[in-house]
């Protein structure tokens, strides 16, 4: 058992450093060593990494992305703090509406929140056209605006890392201090706060790598507002010409350093974490209803409008529109934007195909999210019942992609799978819908393991130990033991890896193959070229489809669960009774019959 489960472990330890660990290796190298990739080796020294503080557009992309993660991180941490803490001590009406809110946030796109919000607040916005607010454009394009703007997209990060952490009951600790004669704010500061500050850490880092690694906002702004971040510049570097791979890597070196560093936070604010109150007598806090119920109900309210209402409901108003700034009255709505998608292919290079670029994005996605789960069921297989040694490294590399933009690992895509000397091996992906599935695989691993290790962890190894002395192989175990009773949590985890693929603007921008239609760039190349009822309609609709799809095969799924138990439940019972009939002497056939 021991010698199978380190060759598993090998081998998807293997697999994972191909798909995750060598792209963000080649990026680090690259701003070495230009050239390494190109079979043109220029060891220039460390040079070209100062050259960011010498170049006018590296240095302030540097520096816009510094600036509007700390912000954010700062803006996105006070608000998620607030509410968690509200919502972890008061039961309220709103409550439940606010957690749903938060969730949605958390798996829409940010670029199509993003391209909400500058309908909203763009210079022929609805804010101006529609409700007079010509101040909004101001207000919001420029940097303070633009972390205002992602603090109210991110700020669920640091919402749902200090709710787990302030739902348990610590009262005990501050009675103490209160019988000492502690007033109620430095118990508040001296008791509740440092336990939960670890918490807020983490939430702060959590905002600020999802924040910097971002390139929905920047990409949804280069239509009206011009401001770099070494996301968009990466992407400028590789689409411009000529294409300028020493910019792209040494912009992506300073990425990954971001990260690096943010995760170092990360990693030392887990360690001063404590634990040591979830004991036996642990218990979580009993809500109470607050005295100004209605008062909390409506902030709630209101601040769901202005997080989400105004981003989605902006998009949606602009589909049913003929022209947005006529306003919402009936000669003004019309449905020729949703019409228009399925109007077959245009020649208009402004207005890609829905149709086309549904199918493709629909069929990676399904593709991934298969292959993902194989591989993220082994990757938990290996790290919850067997002894490999490297498991670390299995960790690092089943999770090291959830902090790596997907940019970032675009870039390092191509560095890698764009060589001459991989076409003798009909290895030369670059190009190839067949790189986007890997890419994507690759960036939806961390939620196929994840998922499932919180199922493993509640199987007793002592049942895999009793089959294999019994003579079961490591395969048969993963079959007919361990995949029946985490089946669930598999198809919570194939939904989450599709539902997180079918939008990943930033991947297929920068590996999409030639010709080849995808969902993000038809809503991105509409959006870009002003074609914003198509777009909008676009994006309503495709969402909608792929929401209906998650729920349509949850349902198929728990249906053909329920199907399978009851099956299993007859057999059972005939053999129980069949068991019986010859015990007792008769025959079986008397039974059956």
């Amino acid at each position: 058992m021991k010698n199978s489960g380190t060759r598993w472990g090998v081998g998807v330890a293997l697999l994972l450093f191909i798909m995750i660990f060598l792209p963000l290796l080649a990026v680090l190298l690259n701003a070495i060593l230009p050239g390494l990739f190109f079979g043109n080796i220029q060891f220039q020294g460390f040079g070209l990494l100062g050259e960011i503080f010498h170049r006018p557009l590296w240095r302030q992309s540097l520096l816009n992305s510094v600036w509007l993660g700390i912000g954010t991180a700062l803006l996105g941490t006070l608000i998620g703090a607030s509410l968690a803490m509200v919502r972890a001590r008061w039961n309220f009406a709103s409550g439940r509406l606010l957690d749903a809110g938060v969730w949605l946030l958390l798996i829409a796109p940010s670029f199509m929140l993003a391209q909400g919000w500058v309908l909203y607040a763009g210079a022929d916005g609805l804010a101006s056209r529609l409700l007079g607010m010509n101040w909004v454009t101001a207000a919001l394009f420029q940097p303070s605006g633009l972390m205002v703007i992602m603090a109210l997209s991110k700020f669920p990060l640091a919402y749902l890392t200090v709710l787990a952490a302030t739902e348990w009951n610590v009262s005990q600790y501050g009675h103490a201090a209160r019988l000492n004669g502690a007033h109620l704010w430095t118990v508040w500061r001296t008791v509740e706060l440092p336990l939960a500050a670890p918490s807020i850490v983490a939430g702060a880092t959590l905002v600020f790598i999802d924040t910097v690694g971002d390139f929905g906002l920047p990409a949804a702004l280069s239509t009206v507002y011009r401001f770099p971040t070494l996301t968009y510049s990466i992407y400028s570097a590789i689409y411009q010409s000529p294409v300028r791979f020493d910019m792209a890597g040494v912009l992506a070196f300073y990425l990954v350093v971001l990260l690096a560093i943010a995760m170092t936070v990360l990693l030392l604010s887990l360690r001063r974490s404590r634990f040591d109150f979830l004991n036996a007598r642990a218990v979580r806090i009993l809500k109470v209803r607050p005295k100004s119920t209605l008062l909390l109900n409506g902030v709630t309210i209101v601040f769901l409008m202005l997080s989400i209402g105004i981003p989605v409901g902006s998009s949606l108003c602009v589909s049913l529109m003929k022209k947005a700034g006529n306003g919402l009255v009936w000669p003004n709505l019309t449905l020729e934007h949703y019409f228009s998608l399925f109007a077959g292919t245009s020649t208009d290079h402004k207005q890609l195909s829905f149709f086309e670029g549904m199918i493709h994005s629909l069929t990676i996605a399904a593709i991934a999210a298969g292959i993902s789960i194989v591989i993220g069921f082994i990757v938990a297989y290996v790290l919850t019942f067997t002894e490999f040694k490297m498991k670390g490294w299995l960790q690092l590399f089943s999770i090291i992609s959830l902090a790596v933009p997907g940019i970032v690992m675009g870039i390092g895509y191509i560095f890698v799978w764009n060589q001459k000397w991989l076409e003798t091996f009909n290895l030369h992906l670059y190009g190839s819908p067949s790189l986007l599935v890997i890419a994507v695989i690759a960036g939806v691993i961390p939620y196929a393991v994840r998922v499932q290790l919180g199922s493993f962890g509640t199987i007793s190894s002592s049942i895999l130990n009793a089959a294999a002395v019994q003579g079961a192989g490591t395969l048969a175990r993963m079959l007919h033991i361990v995949l029946p009773l985490v089946r669930r949590s598999l198809l919570l985890a194939v939904l989450t890896a599709f539902g997180t693929s079918v939008f990943d603007l930033a991947l297929t921008s920068m590996l999409q193959p030639a010709n080849y239609v995808l969902m993000p760039l038809v809503i991105d190349q509409a959006f870009e070229f002003g074609r914003y009822g198509y777009a909008t309609a676009a994006t309503v609709l495709s969402g909608g489809m792929v929401l209906l799809i998650i729920v349509l095969i949850q349902f198929a799924g728990e249906a053909i669960f329920k199907w399978s138990d009851r099956r299993d439940r007859n057999r059972t019972n005939i053999q129980e009774r069949h068991v019986h009939t010859v015990q007792q002497g008769g025959s079986p056939y008397e039974i059956n019959s």
